[in-house]
């Protein structure tokens, strides 16, 4: 998504060509262009599918035919790990812990049928101002009493800065998860200001906001994680370059940090 702009094959060959060793895919431009299509093209540039983003939203309808494509299309790129965003409020609802259990209850049903295809779940939670539209699990401890229902290698959570960054709980819980292998992903992305209008759309370039990118890494690193760092960057600005370019100055900003 950092550089959604390029069409896959032109991502792949930049990504060779810069020695970036994986990718995290999106289902929307995997699906455009096939998925079996999309995990030849991977696999013979050499390259790995670290995530797959997303499944989820779990207070929806549908959430189940869903998920189980989106744990297939996991399966079918060769990653292990699908990433959830797991929904807000359903439509006219101001239940939040209610949401949350629908949502735990949703992953218990899910857990299985991802387990017999060699995917696990990582549960994303988003900052709180996404609650009511996009995740009602707003913190890695909202995240964790969730996945601890479930073995690790079943179900743990992203770390994402930009989402993480703000609350004073989190580096405890970091390495909780870490302690439980439980991190399944990690995230970098930055926070700038002012956010936008839709607030979507306001992850910053890495090193040009207010989040201490490189103590993230240092603790994440000291919980134990040892997979991928992935850079997601949903920015406007971003989008409206040229995106070769934008992948060589976010792979500067990714060492710099």
């Amino acid at each position: 998504m950092t550089v959604k702009q390029l069409p896959l094959p032109e991502l792949v060959a930049h990504c060779v060509r810069l020695g970036i060793p994986g990718i995290g895919l999106w289902r929307e431009p995997v699906r455009a262009y096939g998925t079996e299509d999309a995990a030849a093209l991977v696999r013979d540039a050499g390259l790995a599918v670290t995530t797959l983003c997303r499944g989820g939203f779990f207070t929806t309808d549908g959430w189940e035919e869903d998920n189980r494509a989106a744990i297939d299309e996991a399966a079918a790129l060769g990653t292990d790990t699908l990433v959830l965003v797991s929904g807000g409020l359903p439509e006219g609802s101001r239940d939040l812990p209610g949401a949350r259990a629908r949502i735990a209850d949703a992953i218990g049903a899910l857990a299985p049928y991802a387990e017999e295809r060699g995917v696990r779940l990582a549960i994303e939670p988003l900052h709180p101002m996404f609650a009511s539209d996009r995740c009602a699990v707003s913190t890695l401890d909202q995240a964790l009493e969730i996945a601890e229902r479930f073995p690790a290698e079943r179900v743990g959570v992203t770390v994402d800065t930009y989402h993480l960054w703000w609350d004073d709980r989190a580096p405890a819980a970091v390495a909780r998860a870490g302690a439980a292998g439980r991190i399944h992903s990690f995230q970098l992305a930055d926070w700038t200001t002012p956010l936008p209008a839709g607030v979507l759309h306001g992850r910053g370039q890495l090193g040009t906001g207010a989040i201490d990118l490189p103590g993230w890494a240092a603790l994440v690193e000291r919980a134990g994680y040892t997979g991928p760092v992935e850079v997601e960057l949903f920015n406007d600005g971003l989008w409206a370059r040229d995106g070769a370019e934008v992948l060589e100055e976010t792979l500067e900003a990714f060492l710099a940090v």
